[in-house]
């Protein structure tokens, strides 16, 4: 029996004799399945190529990435921060191998691990049981956890606080139960606020956007993203980090609210005419 693995989105599955018939996640319209349809792997295999590894670095004071190379599914990036000898892994990464558990030994360890949305849930089950955590999801989310597991904790209503000045909010949006991070303390006080790609950072970084899917640009409506923006108006952060290690150094909340007005007037048909 086998724990497969989608190689599009990179989630993990059940133990089971036969590949699962389909990847869920994949098959809806936030994310795709290539032009070479469902294709599957396992852990053990990706192990055994001897093809990947995880880089884990330091960005700032008390903030790791955690990245697989050369890239696998999404190529998401997934962070440690850490606060008050409190260890957070926030979303996750399918790879898993012995140095990347012992680096992250060195490093402390991880003493949970919350979700943004179940575009990164991946492997999580794995990285829990190895570490023996909790995971945090939104119960929104619930019908997207493909291997369940007894770690899993879901929360309900718009915000959980893991530790003092650790906080994470549900805004929705990307999906119902997506959310982000704050982190009060982060970046010597002025606040970071990790968002997975519920708020994308885009290739101008001093702006975010907003999507319902993004491999199929399929667009949030206007008040859906001035709900959300309303929703972290009164959080304290100056930076963002995103899924893909995109990052606005400074002045991030006033982007957020920048980005959120230009979207509202773009959907509506006020900002342009073309």
């Amino acid at each position: 029996m086998e724990k497969y693995i989608c190689k599009m989105c990179g989630t993990q599955f059940p133990l089971s004799n036969l590949y699962p018939e389909s990847c869920p996640i994949c098959m809806e319209e936030r994310q795709y399945l290539g032009p070479r349809g469902q294709e599957w792997t396992t852990l053990n295999e990706l192990k055994e190529s001897q093809a990947f590894k995880n880089e884990i670095q330091k960005d700032e004071s008390n903030l790791y990435s955690m990245k697989t190379v050369p890239e696998f599914a999404i190529g998401q990036t997934a962070y440690l921060v850490q606060t008050n000898g409190f260890n957070l892994m926030w979303d996750c990464i399918t790879y898993l191998d012995e140095h990347t558990i012992e680096t992250i030994k060195e490093l402390g360890g991880i003493d949970a691990i919350a979700l943004s949305h179940p575009h990164y849930y991946s492997a999580q089950a794995e990285w829990a049981e190895t570490f023996n955590v909790p995971i945090y999801i939104h119960e929104d989310d619930r019908e997207w956890v493909m291997r369940d597991s007894e770690h899993i904790i879901f929360w309900s209503g718009e915000s959980l606080k893991l530790q003092d000045g650790l906080v994470i909010h549900r805004l929705g949006g990307h999906f119902k139960g997506g959310a982000v991070l704050h982190w009060e303390k982060g970046n010597e006080g002025k606040g970071i606020l990790l968002t997975g790609d519920i708020i994308q950072v885009v290739a101008d970084r001093q702006w975010v956007s907003f999507m319902y899917s993004y491999p199929n640009l399929i667009p949030l409506s206007a008040e859906t993203v001035e709900r959300m923006a309303n929703k972290i108006k009164p959080l304290t952060f100056d930076r963002i980090y995103n899924a893909f290690h995109r990052v606005i150094e400074k002045e991030a909340d006033l982007a957020v609210q920048q980005s959120a007005e230009r979207y509202a007037k773009a959907i509506r048909g006020e900002l342009f005419q073309t």
